[in-house]
């Protein structure tokens, strides 16, 4: 059964759908707050390496998901769809450098590579809905 990725009602106010009713968007939130809590354990020294790098990825990726809802086009939400993707993998890699330095809570780590493995089947269902209502 496919995921179902956004909530289909609008919102009765606006008369269209908020970025924060985008389930993605929920569990990206989910995934950033996860990874600053995974990083507040780091080592000092790497403050202003692996910790900022971590943190700047995962806050891109609501952010882009955000952004490109903003603009109110198809085709730049799926730009951005893109960008959040790819900022999304490159937390993954990190996300294996943090496991082979065995860097934080080997329990956070693991529920914040589930919750990145999440985002990603999520925003890949979304660009596939996105292909196939422009055809």
């Amino acid at each position: 059964m496919r995921e179902k990725v956004m909530v289909q009602k609008a919102n009765t106010k606006t008369g269209w759908q908020s970025f924060r009713d985008l389930h993605v968007w929920q569990r990206a939130l989910e995934l950033t707050t996860a990874v600053y809590r995974l990083t507040q354990l780091f080592p000092r020294e790497e403050a202003f390496g692996l910790t900022a790098q971590m943190r700047r990825c995962a806050i891109s990726i609501p952010s882009n998901l955000a952004e490109g809802h903003g603009r109110m086009s198809s085709r730049e939400f799926k730009r951005f769809l893109l960008i959040a993707r790819g900022s999304n993998c490159e937390l993954q890699t990190q996300l294996e450098v943090t496991r082979a330095l065995a860097l934080g809570d080997p329990q956070l780590l693991s529920r914040v590579q589930n919750l990145s493995y999440e985002v990603e089947k999520m925003l890949v269902a979304l660009l596939i809905k996105l292909k196939e209502k422009s055809g």
